[in-house]
């Protein structure tokens, strides 16, 4: 036997979000300050990729004066290198996710599933900003 939950749904309106019904509906205000911190995360994450270009760019010029580095110290110049482009490459992507939500509020279709077109949630939302996908949507993402 099977159980499907049915969740009732409110499109959001006057351009606002949609939300589930259990939740209370986004006020403009909370899309504005929404707005705001997506607005400060991406200014944030290019200051920081632009630090971490800065520093992978250090390193790499630092590499080829060590010709007389032992093992160690070239294994640490390595390690401090890839740090910094792992750090580079996981700002770039919250950098994506993050103007990709700015051009979902604009278009008005944040807070919509990319997958089942119903609401992800307010509250989750709240919790996770970039959320594309619904709480079912995204554990059955996460399960293939």
């Amino acid at each position: 036997m099977t159980v499907t939950q049915t969740i009732e749904t409110v499109p959001g309106v006057a351009g606002l979000p949609p939300y589930r019904a259990a939740e209370d509906p986004w006020t403009p205000d909370e899309v504005a300050e929404l707005h705001a911190e997506l607005q400060g995360d991406a200014e944030r994450l290019r200051r920081e990729i632009g630090l971490a270009e800065t520093g992978i760019a250090d390193l790499l010029r630092d590499s080829g004066e060590g010709a007389g580095d032992d093992q160690a110290d070239a294994g640490t110049k390595n390690f401090e290198r890839e740090h910094e482009m792992s750090i580079a490459n996981n700002a770039r992507d919250m950098l994506q996710q993050t103007e990709r939500a700015l051009a979902r509020l604009a278009a008005g279709t944040y807070g919509i599933c990319e997958s089942c077109g119903e609401p992800v949630g307010k509250y989750r939302l709240q919790a996770f900003p970039r959320a594309t996908l619904c709480m079912s949507c995204k554990q059955k993402q996460e399960r293939r």
